[in-house]
């Protein structure tokens, strides 16, 4: 057995690593669903308020402007005041600012596009004050299975929110979608306060074992907000996840944001239609990110080099979806063409068994501060990725030349992975 697999030890009481990583997969879905369902209230908001697309369009897009400038400093904060305090501080500041998007709206366009920056400047905590907590409670040998649970918080926040807010808006107006949607939050902040802890050996009701199997995760911090910054940028691997998250993430974002559109333009659907072709890719999703995890997890625990795990999750993520895109653009039929969207998103969800866990290889103490960096890099298809995806369409009149730029973006992702990433611990 591999040294990276430590033996469980037995134990009838429930682990608290398991309470930690549930609720922070419930942050996710909770910073997912306050994220997406403006995209569907916004149809209604737009006819409400007489918006042009332009104006709907950079409303839309404001939020990544707050989302994208405070990733590194949300990591740093978790590192240096406790990724359990920043967490909690960030769901209930951004659900607070979802529950008064209304009244922003009836104020005015800069108000509400406020509102906006603000939440995206709360959610921003999600992921780097996650992969803080899990520096502490997920031995490395279940890293891959934890960081798929919190990551699938995606694509069932997103599904879910597509889903509810329609029905939401139907029954009950626009409104309400943002005071139901808020409210969960708050509830989520006052359970996590209630529940969780950042040390395992503060933690009242953690077994003895459990507290044990966890002690390689503690370390001694004489600097609590030390940050190697300058051994980063020095760093090759460090830059490899910069560039892997940039890629992982080009298919992601741009099909969140086109898909529906791509059956819609594409194969004639309705927009009902269009929505419900759009759900299969997104349930796909969900279930091969815990297989994934499940695989590279099983992997480490017989022995393969946690080197050559990251690259073979990584690489054959990319390169799957990069192939799968590129067949799409022969298709004629839109139930062969959400088969191919499925293994296209399928595929892509390996990554987070690859990059997306090696934040916690090379620089466990260090890993909210780190995803918080290459987060910052992995935003960048939100902007640009999306819009240049729009430019495409229009300048060329399909999707293919959208696929061909995703599947080169791939490439350029696994030549730096493959020559560049490391399973080791780089930073102690």
């Amino acid at each position: 057995m591999s040294e990276n697999a430590p033996t469980l030890p037995s134990t009838s009481r429930w682990p608290q690593r398991y309470t930690v990583v549930g609720m922070c997969f419930f942050a996710a879905f909770v910073c997912y669903i306050d994220r997406v369902n403006i995209s569907v209230a916004a149809i209604a908001m737009q006819d409400e308020f007489g918006w042009s697309d332009t104006t709907k369009g950079l409303i839309l897009s404001s939020f990544f402007v707050g989302y994208l400038l405070t990733q590194a400093v949300a990591g740093w904060l978790a590192k240096r005041y406790g990724a359990k305090l920043i967490l909690g501080f960030a769901v209930a500041w951004w659900s607070v600012f979802t529950i008064l998007t209304p009244f922003a709206a009836y104020a005015s366009v800069p108000v509400l596009i406020a509102a906006r920056i603000a939440l995206g400047l709360g959610e921003a905590a999600t992921f780097p004050a996650s992969y803080g907590m899990f520096g502490r409670w997920v031995p490395q040998h279940e890293s891959a299975r934890a960081i798929s649970l919190l990551m699938s918080g995606i694509p069932l926040g997103t599904l879910f929110a597509l889903i509810a807010t329609g029905w939401i808006v139907t029954q009950y107006g626009w409104p309400a979608a943002f005071y139901l949607f808020g409210a969960v939050g708050v509830l989520w902040a006052i359970a996590w306060f209630f529940l969780v802890y950042d040390d395992p050996d503060k933690h009242p009701r953690i077994s003895a074992e459990e507290r044990a199997l966890l002690g390689a995760n503690q370390t001694v911090e004489t600097a609590p907000g030390h940050v190697p910054w300058g051994a980063f940028a020095r760093s090759p691997a460090i830059w490899a996840l910069c560039i892997n998250h940039i890629a992982s993430n080009t298919v992601l974002y741009i099909f969140l944001a086109w898909l529906p559109s791509y059956f819609r333009d594409a194969h004639g659907l309705s927009i009902a239609g269009a929505g419900l072709y759009s759900a299969a890719p997104w349930l796909t999703m969900f279930l091969m990110m815990n297989v994934g995890g499940w695989f590279a997890d099983t992997l480490l625990i017989r022995g393969v080099n946690k080197t050559t795990v990251r690259k073979i999750l990584q690489t054959s993520g990319l390169l799957g979806s990069g192939v799968f895109v590129l067949l799409v653009r022969d298709v004629d039929s839109a139930g062969v063409a959400v088969m191919l969207m499925c293994g296209a998103l399928g595929a892509a969800s390996l990554t987070v068994a690859g990059f997306g866990t090696n934040h916690l290889d090379i620089a466990p103490r260090y890993a909210g501060v780190l995803v918080g960096i290459t987060n910052t890099f992995g935003t960048i298809p939100g902007i640009v990725g999306v819009a240049v995806t729009g430019w495409l369409v229009n300048a060329t009149g399909s999707y293919d030349s959208v696929f061909l730029m995703v599947a080169g973006v791939n490439l350029v992702g696994i030549v730096v992975w493959l020559t560049f990433s490391s399973g080791r611990k780089l930073f102690d």
